[in-house]
């Protein structure tokens, strides 16, 4: 049994989108297991500068109309979409009219579907997925550390053996200093750079030329906070700039070990495309200081032995790949469907995680939550067996807390669970259908660190699952 569904990642940096669709096949494997097996891209549009206005806010109209050009050379029809997302990156998710751009993709590919904006752990999980899930499966148990840098942002992921174990963020970027392509004469300044020309003494506004020496000590700073993430060291985001410029902690494991380091991001395609051979644009030709960056990341010692011996296969450009490809998660095929209008569900709320053998007060106080919650919730619960006393005694307990507290009949309830046990477990918190809730138990599928999941409908049986809203250190307790 399989079925040919179409996946599409949008995404709107700092100072370009992309849009691309790919086909995919939701099968089943030799062991029973749904899965979602990537099969080609069908559409990459070009990189466009994306839209604004004279005023710096997202020009809404014209993204309206790439977004309809894309669709329709896509093939893209909304009830075939299954998977993956829109993005907003960088500066472009902290435009004052970004959560209008939001609303515009939700209008137009459903509510099935991430599409978020200021989501910076989400950003560099899924960076680090699309750029580094090929690298960790040919290095198992390397610890790889990825850099996606952009137009506005460093999206930082610590990842080993494909799992990505912290996150964090950086506003450092490329587009911070917007200058005339071809010279370093200033055409616009983000708060944050002029923050740090404030610090670092540099008196220069719109219209004024950056001096080489200038353009020197900004790019030392960068790399010093580059370098202060790759090895630790926390000494320099003391410096109150510094510290301004984290958006997401990002904090290094002691115990990590050797690291490789890898690139992506606007920057990082920069980087590998002189690596391969080809010469560096001209100066300044995209407008900002990104070209600068990629050369003194070349150019520094500390990573000269990852990119001599590390190169990741998107070549740089990772998010939108990230969206494809690793965005959205196949439920099992016995997940329990207490009610089906249930579904889909956006912008779910996870409201806490529960263990088997979690005590009778932390399962009555997320229960709780869950119904204080406008919208209902979800839990993620990790039983840790398949022993059928542990899913009785879970269901059974959870059961009695439902009906102690009433529970409202039309709230949203949800259980995503790694154990291949979702309609089991079901029956047990409904009582065998005698409690009439909408309850929904998703099974196998991964806990995440994340704040917020999207359910779509269900197709062959199972129900595509994307989480936002990620935590930088998994640290959600």
């Amino acid at each position: 049994m399989s079925e040919s569904v179409k996946l599409i990642g949008l995404d709107f940096g700092t100072t370009t989108s992309i849009a691309v669709v790919a086909l995919a096949r939701l099968c089943r494997t030799a062991v029973g297991r749904m899965e979602l097996g990537f099969q080609e891209e069908v559409f990459r549009s070009e990189m466009v500068f994306t839209p604004l206005l004279p005023d710096g806010r997202l020009d809404l109209a014209r993204v309206e109309s790439l977004l309809n050009g894309w669709l329709q050379a896509g093939h893209v029809h909304t009830d075939e979409l299954f998977g993956g997302g829109a993005l907003l990156t960088g500066l472009t998710a902290q435009k004052e009219n970004a959560a209008g751009l939001v609303s515009l993709i939700r209008r137009r590919l459903g509510d099935a579907l991430i599409a978020t904006a200021d989501d910076p752990c989400l950003e560099s999980w899924l960076a680090f997925m699309g750029n580094c899930a090929g690298l960790a499966r040919q290095h198992p148990g390397l610890a790889i550390l990825n850099l996606d840098i952009g137009g506005g942002t460093t999206n930082i992921a610590l990842g080993i053996s494909g799992q990505v174990t912290r996150t964090g963020c950086l506003f450092l970027g490329a587009r911070h200093v917007e200058l005339v392509p071809g010279s370093y004469r200033i055409v616009r300044l983000s708060a944050h750079a002029r923050a740090l020309f404030d610090q670092v003494q540099i008196s220069k506004g719109l219209g004024d030329e950056l001096t080489s020496t200038e353009v020197d000590v900004i790019m030392s700073f960068y790399l010093t906070l580059l370098e202060a993430v790759c090895t630790g060291n926390r000494e320099p985001f003391q410096n109150s700039i510094a510290s301004l410029l984290e958006q997401a902690r990002f904090q290094m494991p002691a115990e990590v070990g050797d690291i490789a380091v890898t690139f992506s991001g606007g920057v990082g395609e920069l980087i590998y495309r002189y690596l391969q051979g080809q010469p560096w644009p001209a100066t300044t030709h995209f407008g900002d200081l990104g070209i600068d960056l990629a050369q003194r990341i070349v150019q520094a010692p500390i990573w000269a032995e990852s990119l001599r011996r590390i190169r990741p296969e998107s070549g740089g450009r990772a998010t939108v790949y990230g969206l494809l490809r690793h965005a959205t998660e196949v439920s099992g095929s016995s997940l329990f469907l207490g009610n089906a209008d249930i579904l889909p569900l956006a912008d779910l709320p996870i409201l806490g995680n529960l263990r088997g053998d979690s005590p009778d007060f932390q399962v009555h106080d997320v229960l709780r939550l869950v119904r204080q919650s406008s919208c209902g919730g979800g839990i993620q619960l990790q039983l840790g067996t398949h022993d059928a006393s542990v899913v009785r005694d879970v269901g059974q307990r959870i059961a009695r807390f439902l009906q102690e507290d009433a529970f409202p009949a039309r709230h949203p309830l949800v259980f995503l669970m790694e154990e291949n046990l979702g309609k089991v477990l079901g029956q047990y918190v409904t009582r065998w259908g005698a409690l009439p809730l909408r309850v929904l138990v998703i099974d196998e599928i991964p806990r995440r660190d994340a704040q917020y999941v999207r359910i779509g409908l269900p197709r062959n049986q199972v129900v595509p699952v994307s989480y936002y809203g990620f935590l930088p250190h998994g640290d959600r307790s």
